[in-house]
């Protein structure tokens, strides 16, 4: 079996096999310039190694759990959650992988639906074929620069675009919307335009989730430190504005991880990659 190499060492790559665990992906990549979200990059490949080991502690009581990412651009992250349903267990401490499962929102603006996301996530479908009872997989755009009172869960297509008559909600047909249990979202962040959009977006998430299930969702940032005055601006406004809770997942956790899933990089290649777990902090 091959092993995943660095991001940075397949962008040139434009249908990327690609090993988690057991089960191989093939994905559809366009590093053309046109937008960073069309192409793999090392935040992603950290996250789903650290959600392979601790997915199990951001769940609800609700069967199966839901989670939504943001920005997920050729999809390997939201197809790693929902894959966690039939995985066999690689270590004492993953047996819980069996019978733990995600049904999972991907989003991402229109531009990346529309050039990789919607045909990876439909291409592979295949590969979770083994599952008795997989979780489910919804793709919709969701565009942070949009503000939260404009939004329509009832649009199948897109959460911030206004439905047409060709994307109206089926009578009965249930989507994907709040409550969620969690938030992900890695290599998002790369200018301090973003900074605020993001933020708003994952406030509105967890406001949105809180009322029906009495608990504000986990969120998990995952994030390559190229711009250090950029993430530290970024935590600052997440804590001191939006009043969310942030810690760092610790670098050795993070290794541990990745050892367990077979990725024995040499420490170099992915030493920028921090993980951030963030809440929603009660008003008293």
């Amino acid at each position: 079996m091959t092993l995943a190499q660095p991001a940075h060492f397949t962008k040139h790559v434009p249908l990327l096999s690609y090993t988690f665990l057991s089960t191989a992906f093939h994905l559809t990549q366009r590093a053309d310039g046109v937008h960073n979200g069309t192409a793999l990059w090392l935040g992603g490949q950290v996250l789903a190694h650290y959600l392979a080991q601790y997915h199990p502690r951001f769940k609800s009581a609700r069967t199966p759990p839901r989670a939504i990412e943001l920005g997920s651009g050729i999809g390997l992250t939201a197809y790693v959650n929902l894959s966690l349903l039939f995985k066999k267990a690689h270590t004492a401490r993953s047996l819980a992988l069996s019978s733990l499962g995600w049904d999972v929102l991907a989003t991402d603006v229109e531009h990346v639906v529309n050039a990789v996301l919607d045909q990876n996530i439909k291409a592979n479908l295949s590969a979770l074929s083994e599952s008795p009872d997989p979780g489910k997989i919804e793709i919709r755009e969701l565009d942070w620069t949009v503000a939260p009172e404009s939004w329509n869960w009832e649009n199948p297509a897109s959460v911030t675009s206004p439905p047409s008559t060709e994307t109206e909600l089926e009578a009965g047909l249930i989507q994907l919307q709040p409550p969620f249990d969690l938030i992900i979202t890695a290599d998002t962040v790369y200018e301090v335009g973003l900074v605020v959009p993001l933020l708003r977006t994952l406030h509105a998430l967890s406001v949105s989730s809180h009322p029906l299930s009495q608990r504000y969702p986990f969120i998990l940032l995952c994030i390559e430190r190229r711009d250090p005055a950029l993430l530290d601006h970024l935590l600052s406004e997440a804590r001191n504005t939006w009043n969310f809770s942030a810690d760092r997942v610790p670098r050795p956790k993070l290794a541990k991880c990745m050892e367990r899933g077979g990725l024995n990089w040499e420490r170099g290649e992915w030493d920028g990659v921090e993980i951030w777990r963030l809440r929603l902090r009660k008003v008293r």
